[in-house]
């Protein structure tokens, strides 16, 4: 039975919008986490038989296929293929599985999977205005009641069907940039992190968006985003970011071949389908789907990394599952490291294997809400445990 397994994950640090990786073009800074992926596994880039690349902001600098650009970007032989996944939010987990898929089946046997997005220089919803009309078209408007499917409206529905106070949601935020702040200093970042070189001659190593020196009070003077009487805030968002990863997926064979010593198995991989008005709920099922496949259950998983679109998301998540809190997000998320959209199902994937392997833990489930009501799920086994 052909296997896919994780050999190497890297990560750039995340970029604050308009902060360190602003004037880094996405295509340079996808080809930052191919090169680092080479220079840490001292592979062959010639056996990498594709890379499959998500990306959400599909136009201007990140339009035109910008796997295959990455590719060339990096240096890599030409006879490598890319292709750019959009499963929104989800983009770059899709390509793990992906990726995994392909290698199970014997299509390939070497297939990198990851993920960019420059949120500076690419703006969200950049690709929804660089047309006219509306993406829906007008039968989904339609039989949605002409809503407006927006990911922040969706964050205050779950609020209010969950009853999470605004105080909740502040101190989940809270905990999100301590635990993020203690395990950068613990140096827990050091390994998944791939240094971006910048314009002016320095070096980028470190994360941008967390605030040491937030507080409940600094986050309870933050006017509602969304909704003047609303409980979700800027500060219980995710950051606007910048930033990418990879992964270097194959089978266990072929990694024994190449004398590489897997990080992870890809365990289950799942997605689901879910309501898109409220949009963000989808994480719920995908977690149950992806357990009922592994046969696993909710106390066997070490590790969740459950993306943290909004404090609401995961308190949702927590509340409707019952998984330990402290099991969940334990280096903080992207509340406080940032959400670099299409790079950020990669960069989740990156932090949970390598917490894995540094904590001896076993399982690791990862999911994230996905604008159209969408979510997947992923299972990561670690080998070794």
């Amino acid at each position: 039975m052909r296997d896919a397994v994780i050999v190497e994950a890297v990560r750039t640090p995340v970029g604050r919008r308009n902060g360190a990786l602003k004037d880094i073009h996405p295509v340079d800074l996808s080809a930052v986490v191919l090169t680092a992926l080479i220079e840490r596994t001292g592979l062959d880039v010639g056996v990498v038989d594709d890379v499959v690349w998500g990306c959400v902001g599909q136009v201007g600098e990140q339009s035109a296929n910008i796997a295959r650009s990455a590719v060339l970007a990096a240096g890599w032989p030409e006879h490598i293929p890319g292709t750019t996944v959009d499963r929104q939010c989800g983009s770059s987990q899709q390509a793990i599985h992906f990726a995994a898929a392909s290698v199970i089946a014997g299509h390939a046997d070497v297939v990198v999977a990851g993920g960019v997005e420059s949120m500076t220089r690419v703006p969200m919803g950049s690709a929804r205005r660089a047309g006219p009309g509306v993406p829906f078209g007008p039968t989904v408007s339609h039989r949605y009641g002409n809503v407006d499917f927006n990911q922040g409206a969706g964050a205050e529905i779950l609020a209010k069907r969950y009853d999470l106070s605004r105080t909740r949601l502040d101190e989940y935020s809270l905990e999100s940039h301590r635990r993020a702040a203690q395990a950068a200093d613990d140096g827990r970042f050091v390994k998944q992190i791939a240094p971006v070189e910048l314009p002016d001659g320095t070096t980028l190593t470190a994360d941008e968006g967390i605030r040491r020196d937030s507080t409940l009070d600094a986050l309870g003077a933050l006017k509602p985003a969304f909704d003047e009487e609303g409980r979700v805030t800027a500060g219980n968002a995710s950051q606007i970011s910048d930033g990418a990863a990879a992964l270097l997926v194959t089978t266990s064979e072929r990694a024994r071949q190449l004398g590489l010593t897997p990080l992870a198995r890809v365990h289950t991989a799942t997605v689901v389908g879910d309501d898109p008005v409220t949009m963000l709920a989808a994480p719920i099922p995908a977690t149950r789907k992806a357990l009922g496949i592994a046969g696993l259950n909710l106390d066997d998983i070490d590790a969740f990394e459950v993306n943290e679109a909004f404090a609401s998301v995961v308190e949702a998540w927590l509340t409707d599952t019952g998984a330990r809190r402290e099991r969940v997000n334990p280096l903080g998320g992207a509340i406080a490291l940032g959400h670099p959209l299409g790079g950020s199902g990669a960069r989740l994937a990156t932090t949970l294997v390598h917490h894995l392997q540094s904590e001896g833990m076993r399982y690791g489930l990862q999911t994230m809400c996905e604008a159209g009501g969408m979510a997947n799920a992923t299972i990561f086994e670690n080998l070794t445990a």
